[in-house]
């Protein structure tokens, strides 16, 4: 017992004694809590200005349209000239637009308009920087330290997710929302600081063609909208990406709604509880997650992903189901922290399944493929749940373990997918 302990702690600390990765995981954690910074400094300087909660969604809006809109020219580029030169060029560009915004605001000069049009910008800019970051991996570590090197990279970025938005709180709480827009910007400099000394791991010639299709668009195609067109046919003509894409898209949408409006009338209606109990869940949802990755980065065998995809689908189904029925905290919780190691665990294993198989020429692509599928499905959820949750938690509950199980037995269904290793 202690062998294998050892064994599985050495798996999951390997990756960490790589320069590089070291490099990455600190650009990524700065990056990630730079975004936190951002949000809550964008939200507290709008309603500063404006006192309108309107003005604030017109802020947020302008923000996160460009970043749909334009990440599949993220992923294109990202093929193109390398993760490693996009995510450091993204990173150096919102560094100097937060530091502006942030000097412009000391200055007293920022107006609604040009909180709009910053917002914007940071949004085009990050849609460059987040298919990159989900890229570069396979030319950092060998393929056989990827389950571990994903699983330490989502750690990092589950506590940058919950500090970011905490710490430029307290920033904000004891100075103001601009100087938290210039530590925003300090942060982003720095990760485009530690993407700069990152050194690719060399790869021979054959090495990086991938096992799942081809390996993108013929020498021909040069144009932007022929590289884009490439990836959207290399993502959907192969049965195994669209599989995860559709898993992708199914746990998106019983995610996005469910644990946040669900969460929300769960624990102020079913449950009778407030915000505590709100962060309750939330905090759960978050442990289990973290808990999930870290085992699925120390399991040393690779398990057949179809297999496993499949059973998250299911496994989520049935937890989806209880929430609608469980009548007390104590059992949300469990349930909620269930689900969240699932998708912890299983989210090692199918990020590194893309990141092994995939054509590394069109690596980026096929992910920004993913995040566009997710923006899209998002809002979708959000509308839907909300509908649902006006006659109670349960339908909606019931609705999104419908769509899981039904997803669950598409995967099972098919042979080509089931043999996914």
């Amino acid at each position: 017992m202690a062998s294998t302990l050892v064994d599985a702690r050495e798996r999951l600390s390997a990756p960490a004694r790589l320069p590089s990765f070291r490099l990455l995981w600190l650009g990524q954690s700065l990056s990630l809590l730079g975004d936190g910074f951002s949000y809550i400094a964008f939200s507290w300087i709008t309603l500063g200005l404006t006192q309108s909660t309107l003005a604030l969604g017109y802020v947020l809006a302008f923000q996160a349209v460009p970043r749909a809109l334009l990440t599949l020219v993220g992923g294109s580029l990202g093929d193109k000239w390398s993760a490693r030169t996009l995510m450091k060029l993204s990173s150096w560009a919102r560094a100097a637009l937060m530091a502006g915004v942030g000097l412009a605001g000391l200055a007293g000069s920022l107006t609604l308009w040009m909180l709009c049009c910053a917002a914007a910008a940071f949004g085009a800019v990050d849609a460059f920087f987040q298919p990159a970051r989900a890229s570069i991996l396979p030319s950092v570590v060998d393929k056989e330290q990827l389950a571990p090197a994903n699983a330490l990279l989502a750690v990092g970025t589950k506590v940058s997710a919950v500090l970011g938005p905490a710490v430029g709180g307290m920033v904000v709480a004891f100075s103001n929302a601009p100087v938290a827009f210039l530590v925003d910007g300090v942060c982003f400099a720095l990760c485009g600081v530690c993407v700069a000394g990152i050194r690719p791991v060399p790869r021979p010639a054959a090495e990086g063609e991938g096992a799942a299709g081809s390996a993108g668009p013929p020498p021909a195609e040069v144009s932007l909208g022929a590289r884009i067109r490439a990836g959207l046919r290399y993502a959907f003509e192969d049965p195994r990406i669209r599989t995860i894409l559709a898993v992708d898209a199914a746990v998106t949408f019983c995610q996005a709604g469910p644990f946040t409006v669900g969460f929300a009338t769960l624990a102020k209606v079913d449950l009778h509880g407030g915000s505590a109990t709100l962060g309750l869940l939330n905090g759960a949802l978050a442990g289990g997650a973290m808990l999930g990755t870290l085992v699925g980065g120390a399991v040393g065998s690779s398990p057949r992903i179809g297999l496993l995809i499949a059973a998250l689908a299911g496994w989520l189904a049935i937890g989806t189901g209880l929430l609608g029925l469980v009548g007390n905290t104590a059992g949300a919780l469990v349930t909620v922290a269930a689900m969240g190691f699932g998708m912890g665990f299983q989210g090692v294993f199918g990020l590194s399944w893309i990141q092994r198989t995939i054509d590394g020429s069109v690596l980026s692509r096929v992910i920004s493929v993913d995040m566009v599928i997710g923006y899209a499905v998002a809002p979708l959820s959000l509308i839907v749940c909300g509908a649902l949750a006006q006659s109670g938690t349960a339908p909606m509950f019931a609705v999104s373990a419908a769509v899981l199980a039904v997803t669950a037995i598409g995967i099972l269904s098919s042979r080509t997918v089931r043999e996914m290793r």
